[in-house]
């Protein structure tokens, strides 16, 4: 969409921006609270959406009738209901392709983002041609999809197994992911105990991969912290991370941290999926869930879930590169490059 945006002469309009044009008549429907208080009821009851194991399982959800993987906030949004079919379609969708949505099923929404253009006022438009100025906006708009249990008269693939990888696997699998960055930070292992980006040096500190239960452990760490190294303003120079005092930030500072971890913990659950890592055994701590229930649930934090995950579905995108598999979005383990990790 942004490539389409600056193809027509515009800049891409950034998505906290984004809003619904409110008709006449009509109060505007929040887009942003309705997608929280979906992301909030599912960690009401012990789910942290981001970290749901069956993305991983069946594969990314995917619209049946385009065969297209939802992105970004959509993923979450459906991913945590762990339906055992990836496959999604709108009531409408399904009656065209000749099905039928059962009486009394239940939808899901996901978000929609698009385009419309507004006309500047003639006596507020720069001079020019005479003609008005038009400023290009985003909006986000519901939409409600079935999964593939809920509708009849669709023949929908079956579902495939879990496909069960040897942790060396799984390991061979997130070397490539790593392996895949362009022009990763340089990584050093076995300096520091503790994981961590430095911005100021475009470095990430990993504690040795032998003090992690195993190795893949070690890569899903290390996909947190490259997921902040993609913010850095050599790549996507994102303001969560340009503009972030740290962990002892106060007042504003501490909401931009927060909300760069939040990119981070989803960047890292993309490309976890990616690899096929399924973490049953997640720990969803009381003081996990607690902690990012008290920080989504403040009115001033409506958007972050939206823009935390469209962010982090392009740090995801950035760092796989063109490595991603079209198939279940998985990478396929093969001879992986040499990755910039020094040992010292």
């Amino acid at each position: 969409m942004e490539k389409m945006e600056r193809a027509r002469g515009r800049e891409p309009v950034p998505l906290a921006a984004a809003r619904l044009p409110k008709a006449e008549g009509h109060e505007r429907l929040d887009v942003y609270e309705t997608v929280t208080r979906q992301i909030l009821e599912r960690m009401e009851g012990g789910v942290v959406p981001w970290q749901s194991p069956s993305i991983a399982r069946v594969g990314f959800p995917r619209n049946f009738a385009t065969q297209k993987p939802y992105r970004g906030i959509n993923v979450f949004l459906l991913g945590a209901h762990e339906f055992q079919s990836p496959y999604f379609l709108t009531f409408l969708q399904a009656r065209e392709l000749g099905g039928n949505v059962r009486k009394g099923e239940k939808g899901f929404p996901i978000v929609k983002v698009g385009t419309w253009t507004r006309e500047i006022e003639r006596d507020t438009a720069p001079a020019g041609d005479g003609q008005p100025a038009a400023e290009p906006r985003k909006f986000l708009k519901l939409y409600t999809v079935f999964n593939a249990c809920q509708i009849d008269g669709i023949v929908f693939p079956e579902v495939q197994p879990c496909a069960t990888y040897a942790e060396s696997v799984l390991a061979d699998n997130a070397r490539n992911i790593v392996a895949s960055m362009p022009r990763p930070p340089l990584i050093h292992e076995g300096r520091k105990s503790y994981p961590h980006y430095v911005p100021d040096t475009d470095t990430v500190e990993m504690p040795s991969r032998e003090t992690f239960r195993a190795e893949w452990r070690f890569y899903k760490t290390l996909f947190h912290e490259l997921a902040h190294a993609t913010g850095h303003e050599t790549r996507l120079n994102r303001p969560s991370l340009t503009d972030n005092r740290g962990y002892y930030a106060v007042g504003e500072g501490r909401k931009i941290y927060c909300l760069e971890e939040l990119v981070a913990e989803m960047t890292a659950a993309f490309l976890g999926a990616t690899a096929g890592i399924v973490e049953d055994g997640f720990e969803n701590s009381t003081a996990y869930l607690q902690g990012w229930l008290s920080v989504l649930q403040s009115k001033d934090n409506r958007t972050w879930l939206v823009k935390a995950a469209s962010d982090a579905q392009r740090a995801a995108d950035y760092i796989l590169g063109e490595h991603q598999e079209a198939l279940g979005g998985r990478l396929t383990s093969e001879a992986a490059p040499t990755v910039n990790l020094l040992n010292i």
